[in-house]
């Protein structure tokens, strides 16, 4: 059990992170997500120990994480957006200073670097210079090194960062597999990565909590009106008589071009009055060509929550004192 309690982070005058608290359950993956600047990147980098809060506590089974920081390290795995590597190493030797660090045993760091090799699909790339791999051969190696020493949690930050489609489906399919048996924390931009992933989703703006739930019920909370999209050919057709006859319909926007029309209409979204409007259409002698809904998706739901209007403050921070948020 993860567990956050009233974390902040300041940076001079600025809260990049604002009294958060949240709890992840063993086994579940979490998608943490927030526009850029919103304080996500120093929320995982407290959760690993590397930002002190300025205050809250980070605990992990009712433990400091600051307790023992060595005891931290072996429970946590992290993969940073950044993902600083040693370009004069080969990836053999990244690994294997990596399981140094961490007293990994040779026995153990021979088995979890068959298996990162393997998964990860850094094999063919053993034995080159880090510096000489292309971003996608790098980002499998940051990978590598947060899964080596078989951590129970795992912080991943935007991991399919530089890779191409087919290395992106053998990643989601390994962070899908990781995730039976870790606690896992990921971070990303693509929002079909996170609704293929993630069992809950937490939304973070402007330094503080402003979404925490399952993402279906994310999406039902913001999708209290459907958009219906009602493509038709008629001669004058009234639109007060279509509201008239289908309660709770509102037209939004209508295009007309001769006897071809075009209204976009907003119905409540229990409500389903498709057939309704097909049977005033066969009534009025309308044509329908096109008649779809279209329901608010995971993206709807974070640009609503996150959007920040043209004149509102804009946190930055310089890399002295925190880098990216």
């Amino acid at each position: 059990m993860i567990e956050i309690k009233g974390l902040s982070r300041h940076f001079g005058s600025i809260k990049a992170v604002d009294k958060i608290s949240f709890e992840i359950a063993p086994g579940e993956i979490v998608g943490f997500l927030g526009p850029n600047g919103a304080g996500k990147t120093t929320t995982m980098r407290m959760m690993v120990g590397y930002l002190q809060p300025t205050e809250g506590e980070i605990l992990i089974d009712g433990e400091s994480i600051f307790f023992d920081p060595i005891k931290t390290s072996h429970n946590i795995g992290y993969l940073p957006e950044n993902n600083p590597l040693y370009n004069d190493l080969s990836v053999y030797e990244f690994l294997k200073f990596v399981s140094a660090l961490r007293g990994m045993t040779e026995e153990t760091f021979a088995q979890r670097l068959e298996f990162v090799g393997q998964n990860c699909g850094l094999k063919a790339v053993m034995h080159q210079k880090i510096g000489t791999l292309s971003k996608g051969y790098r980002q499998r190696t940051g990978l590598a090194q947060a899964i080596l020493h078989d951590p129970k949690i795992l912080i991943l930050d935007e991991p399919t960062s530089g890779l191409d489609p087919n290395q992106i489906i053998e990643i989601r399919d390994l962070i899908r597999e990781l995730g039976r048996e870790k606690t896992l924390i990921l971070s990303s931009h693509i929002m079909q990565e996170v609704q293929a992933l993630c069992d809950r989703i937490i939304i973070i703006s402007n330094g503080v909590i402003v979404a925490n739930a399952a993402q279906d019920e994310l999406v039902k909370q913001l999708d209290k009106d459907q958009e219906i999209r009602l493509v038709f050919e008629a001669e004058s057709p009234l639109e007060e008589d279509l509201l008239a006859a289908v309660p709770d319909l509102k037209l939004i926007m209508r295009e007309d071009n001769g006897n071809q029309h075009c209204w976009i209409c907003a119905a409540p979204g229990e409500r389903d009055v498709h057939r309704e409007l097909a049977q005033y259409a066969q009534k009025n002698s309308w044509l329908i060509l096109e008649m779809s809904s279209q329901k608010k998706s995971l993206e709807d739901v974070f640009v609503n929550l996150t959007k920040v209007e043209p004149d509102g403050p804009a946190m930055e921070v310089s890399e002295e004192e925190g880098g990216d948020q």
